[in-house]
């Protein structure tokens, strides 16, 4: 086989060998262009409205497209534990990243504190009254025979969050029961929100993103860990647009749409 490509590039001679040169020359130059990787977006379920308009930004300015998969930090935590391609992760707490940190998953260098946020007690009823969340808070009476409807307290960060407040004020040991646990933040707005469950405790953002709930009170900040959610580059990315991705998650314009759905950027 070799031998006869051998004789037949022979038989070509100087000019046939060059047309035949150009001609692969060319067909190399018109070939069509391999598609860009996306970028590929873990972020906690949350950031769904903030990361959206800004993946539509980020779209716009560069042309770039990206794939966002939302769910609770601990179920995308453990994904790219078990070797799923991201190339950027953003958790609505600490712990979850230094879960990853500690196992070598994301790129240390490339980790900041991007955002705050606020826990929120949210009801579906038009006409529910205000609640001053405070010691002694007799939540258990509010609830009735209902639910309290939040992330699951072991695993989502929002529930953490909850959880750790309603233990500061003292008011765990008269709901501990009536916890009705969701896979993610969202999962817990969306039972406010079909009111399948009375109450439910939410970050404010997730109160401003659904028009069926209503916040009826604020969490005092000292009665739960700082709310804060920090981004990284995975460690296993090869996307050469990651980085350039992480400085426009963290600049001016995203910090605008990140603020207009009620997050404090950190940044």
């Amino acid at each position: 086989m070799f031998k006869g490509r051998r004789e037949w590039l022979k038989g070509l001679g100087l000019t046939g060998l060059a047309l035949a040169l150009g001609m692969a020359l060319a067909g190399a130059a018109f070939a069509p262009a391999q598609a860009e990787e996306k970028v590929t977006v873990f972020a906690a379920a949350s950031l769904k409205n903030a990361l959206d308009a800004i993946n539509t930004k980020w779209k716009e300015e560069t042309g770039k497209e990206t794939t966002a998969s939302y769910a609770a930090s601990s179920a995308l935590a453990k994904q790219i534990e078990q070797g799923a391609p991201a190339d950027i992760f953003i958790s609505a707490d600490l712990a979850w990243m230094d879960y990853l940190a500690e196992r070598k998953l994301i790129k240390a260098d490339t980790r900041s504190n991007l955002l705050g946020n606020r826990i929120v007690l949210v009801s579906a009823k038009a006409d529910a009254g205000s609640v001053d969340i405070k010691p002694g808070l007799d939540l258990a009476a509010l609830l009735g025979d209902g639910r309290l409807a939040m992330g699951a307290v072991d695993s989502v960060p929002a529930g953490k969050y909850g959880k750790a407040a309603l233990e500061k004020l003292g008011i765990w040991p008269t709901v501990a029961e009536k916890v009705a646990g969701a896979e993610s933040v969202r999962a817990a707005l969306l039972l406010v929100s079909r009111g399948e469950a009375p109450y439910g405790i939410v970050y404010k953002t997730d109160a401003a993103a659904d028009p069926g709930v209503k916040v009826v009170g604020t969490f005092p900040e000292d009665s739960h860990p700082p709310i804060i959610y920090p981004i990284a580059i995975a460690a296993d990315s090869k996307n050469p647009d990651a980085a350039a991705y992480l400085e426009f998650v963290k600049s001016p314009k995203a910090a605008a749409l990140f603020e207009t759905q009620g997050f404090i950027v950190l940044e």
